[in-house]
């Protein structure tokens, strides 16, 4: 049975499925950094399910045309969760949704990261199941600075990926990563000159794309496991991180942020 799915209702992000299969999934403009605001959040949540359901996808390949992956939410969509407890409902459910489809979508994921990566780009870089970066990304979960619990997907990922100390050096101190690092960490698969980014990125997914379909899903669903299994320390983590923004402390930390400083917390 085939199921083909129309991509033409998505406003933030730019998907081609070729004729081998290969999916590419693209967002930003040149010479502007991407922001995950309300809509792209919504559409990165649910997105994965219509890949998944697209019975004509054997991978997919994430990238950026910014200057840069993709950033945080937009301060203002912050500072309405912050104060609307509704709104923070919703976010919470579509933060789980983003995690929870990309973990269960069946066709193997390539992102291709430059520059800075925050927040669901962040998350986005980090679910995918083969990474690529750049010598300058800058891999930041910002959480921490923000005055919040690093919820979004690190809780689970990062000590599956580089270990424990390494999960709680950075989270508890919201100290960025970037590409190298993150390669000899572990917590990425390759870090390549960023004039090889697109061509490196786009050759796996090629390979992907041309490979033993079944075989692929099964391992990736064998080893997605892994992650599955944590997704109770995920829960965990993003139920603190949205009580975490009715509290003084992400009130500072919001406030921070809008001013360029250095926070204060009280």
């Amino acid at each position: 049975m085939t199921t083909v799915v129309d991509y033409g209702t998505y406003q933030r992000l730019r998907i081609t499925l070729d004729g081998q299969g290969l999916l590419q999934l693209r967002f930003g403009e040149p010479g502007t950094l991407p922001v995950a605001n309300a809509r792209m959040h919504h559409e990165l949540a649910a997105v994965w399910r219509d890949i998944d359901a697209d019975t004509r996808v054997r991978s997919v390949l994430v990238a950026s045309d910014g200057k840069g992956f993709l950033a945080g939410g937009d301060l203002e969509d912050v500072a309405q969760i912050s104060v609307d407890p509704e709104a923070r409902l919703h976010v919470w459910q579509e933060a789980r949704d983003l995690v929870h489809n990309m973990v269960n979508c069946q066709a193997p994921v390539v992102c291709a990261v430059h520059g800075p990566a925050v927040g669901a780009g962040l998350a986005l870089a980090l679910l995918a199941d083969i990474c690529i970066v750049t010598p300058d990304a800058r891999l930041i979960d910002g959480h921490i600075r923000l005055g919040v619990a690093a919820g979004d997907h690190s809780a689970m990922v990062w000590p599956l990926a580089c270990g424990l100390a390494h999960s709680k050096y950075y989270l508890l101190l919201g100290e960025e990563l970037l590409g190298k690092e993150a390669e000899r960490l572990g917590l990425v698969a390759r870090c390549v000159p960023a004039e090889s980014l697109h061509d490196v990125a786009l050759s796996i997914a090629k390979r992907l794309a041309q490979g033993p379909r079944q075989a692929q899903r099964m391992t990736k669903h064998a080893l997605s496991h892994w992650l599955r299994a944590a997704l109770p320390v995920f829960e965990a983590s993003l139920g603190m991180e949205m009580l975490g923004f009715g509290t003084a402390e992400a009130g500072e930390g919001l406030n921070a942020l809008r001013a360029r400083r250095a926070p204060k917390f009280p």
